[in-house]
């Protein structure tokens, strides 16, 4: 059972790692907002104070969720388009926001010099003296007590001129030194005074009260630290808000069991884990099951852990598809690219209309700017169609694994079923290799021979563990050929040997044999695939519908490889399937031709 547990446990890294990698923590729906202004900013051609404006607004919102390497990126275009307008005020007012985004993300060096820079510009101010006293703040983080000296003018600042913002902020920050000095009381005072301050935003009062809570937790205090849980549990209900319901339920969890109430614990753990796959929270869910599956290991409960794996794994591919993160994330990569893009071409632009003023009755000037500029433009029309097909062709690599890793999870659902944990052990250890030579590889185009063969006898092997009873196999290759410098296409013989297994060989009533020769030809590189299966008419008669659909497919994605790569490259692919004929002869003959290419040819 104990072994079980961790084949389990192996698939189920192996399977979420492509997934969890690309989910989003937080809704993205005001950021997505506040993306979309600063496209439309760009792409309507407003002016640059708009421009920086527009990045302000994001950095705030991406701060606000939590993502302050965003932010501080987008800060630093605003400080560029304000240093270009020179415009000290605003300058001042973007390098205190840099300072922060860069202090939450523990760069202490960084952030002073933007508070320096920022009391500098605002030299003689009473704001001047509050970015002062900020950057002595981060100078002294190792003392606490310092800090709070600092902290307390800007908060005497704050009080007199009324500065909400400010007056929340310092509080947060007198917290945060009570904290580090630990004493908890006057850490909870601070953050209840700036609790009352910020009534009107739910967001902000959110995350006070999480602070709070947190305090209670490290001081001991668990009963009241549970009850702001169960508080910030019903508001995030009322507000929909299903990210912030799950986080505190976990947290919520964590505190029951310090408190000695595991079954209490274990019970917010499963809600939490149920909601989250409810509501399509692929991330959530995992990192929920994770420390469900710690407790029932705690508790000696090794059972529960292993259905509970089992219940993630079944719900999994149907989770990543109905995760809306990971669409929300999608629209932001797309948005950000076209940002970069619009950027470049504003910036061509104003390069263009310099030019153009400075040489304006110089007609040869003119005519070279034109040339340049179209000559620019043919460059990045071709970048983006060169970049748009290997995308293209990435992508359709990438259509091949699905099937694969879906027969492959079969089978050892099978070895698991027969009881055969050996087998399905040994399955899962050449299947994990296997899988990360394929993602280590996943990016490239073409690959060294003898890696493309170490991965084809890798999933032969895999292949003929499933079907030993169907089918022998044999691989050549022309001892004259200089495997480790000779380089072929990415994944492109792996699917043909897959056809001839699973559509040929597989339905043979005796066992059959699979022949790939590798040799050279008048400087072509020939791959044969040879099988003596039943054929592809009779393949065609036996399969259902689906299947065929499958199989057209899978032969549309090899032609459409086939096709980018020659079009990429400047190759002369070619492939050519065709069937034994004559007597009692069966089973297909495929035939893939590549030009005899080095690395220095790619």
């Amino acid at each position: 059972m104990i072994r079980l547990k961790y084949i389990l446990i192996l698939l189920f890294c192996l399977t979420a790692s492509t997934c969890w990698g690309q989910a989003v923590v937080g809704s993205r729906a005001v950021e997505k907002e506040s993306l979309q202004q600063v496209s439309d900013a760009i792409e309507r051609g407003e002016s640059d104070e708009a421009v920086a404006e527009s990045y302000e607004k994001l950095a705030k919102d991406l701060s606000a969720k939590g993502e302050h390497a965003k932010a501080e990126d987008y800060l630093n275009r605003a400080r560029k388009l304000y240093e270009k307008l020179k415009d000290t005020e605003k300058i001042a007012r973007v390098d205190r926001e840099l300072a922060k985004a860069q202090e939450a993300q523990n760069k202490l060096d960084a952030a002073f010099r933007n508070y320096k820079s920022a009391s500098k510009l605002q030299k003689g101010k009473t704001l001047g003296a509050v970015n002062e006293n900020d950057a002595q703040r981060v100078l002294n983080f190792s003392n606490p007590q310092a800090q709070t000296e600092y902290i307390q003018q800007n908060l005497d600042y704050f009080n007199n001129t009324n500065d909400t913002k400010g007056i929340v902020e310092a509080r947060q920050q007198m917290a945060g030194a009570y904290r580090d000095m630990n004493k908890p009381d006057e850490a909870i005072y601070n953050y209840n005074v700036a609790l009352g301050e910020v009534k009107d935003r739910p967001e902000l009062a959110n995350q006070i009260k999480m602070d709070i809570a947190s305090v209670y937790a490290e001081s001991k205090q668990l009963d009241k630290a549970i009850e702001i849980n169960k508080d910030l549990i019903a508001d995030a209900r009322k507000l929909n808000d299903t990210k912030t319901e799950i986080k505190q339920l976990q947290t919520l969890s964590t505190n029951y069991i310090e408190a000695n109430k595991q079954e209490e614990g274990i019970s917010v753990l499963q809600e939490a884990y149920s909601i989250a796959i409810d509501k399509g929270q692929t991330l959530d869910a995992k990192n929920s099951l994770e420390l469900l599956v710690e407790q029932y290991k705690r508790i000696k409960q090794p059972q529960k852990a292993l259905e509970a794996y089992a219940d993630f794994v079944g719900k999994l591919e149907n989770l990543v598809k109905g995760d809306s993160t990971l669409i929300d994330e999608k629209f932001f990569q797309v948005q950000e690219e076209k940002i970069l893009q619009l950027e470049k071409e504003r910036a061509l632009k104003d390069e263009l209309i310099t030019k153009q003023n400075t040489f304006n009755y110089v007609l040869i000037a003119v005519i070279i700017l034109i040339l340049i500029f179209l000559l620019l433009i043919a460059k990045a029309l071709y970048s983006i169609k060169k970049k748009n097909k290997r995308i293209a062709l990435q992508s359709l690599r990438r259509e091949m694994n699905p099937h694969f890793i879906f027969n492959s999870l079969n089978s050892v659902n099978q070895f698991i079923a027969q009881n055969n944990e050996l087998e399905a052990n040994k399955y899962l250890s050449s299947y994990s290799k296997l899988m990360r030579n394929i993602m280590e590889n996943s990016n490239k185009d073409f690959v060294s021979l003898s890696a493309e063969m170490e991965q084809i006898k890798e999933y032969l092997d895999l292949e003929h563990m499933r079907f030993h009873d169907k089918f022998d196999f044999r691989i050549d290759i022309d001892e004259t050929i200089d495997p480790d410098a000779t380089f072929i296409p990415n994944m492109l013989i792996q699917p043909q040997l897959e056809n001839a297994i699973w559509h040929g060989l597989r339905y043979k009533d005796t066992k059959g044999f699979l022949t790939l020769t590798v040799e050279t030809r008048r400087n072509e590189l020939l791959i044969v695939i040879e099988d003596n299966g039943i054929g592809l008419k009779k393949s065609q008669e036996l399969k259902t519908k689906h299947q065929r659909e499958h199989n057209s497919r899978g032969l549309n994605n090899t032609h459409e490889r086939i096709k980018l790569l020659n079009s990429l490259y400047g190759t002369n692919i070619s492939i050519d399937i065709s069937e034994k004929e004559g007597g009692t002869r069966t089973g297909v003959i495929v035939v893939l031709s590549f030009p005899v290419m080095n690395k220095n040819m790619l």
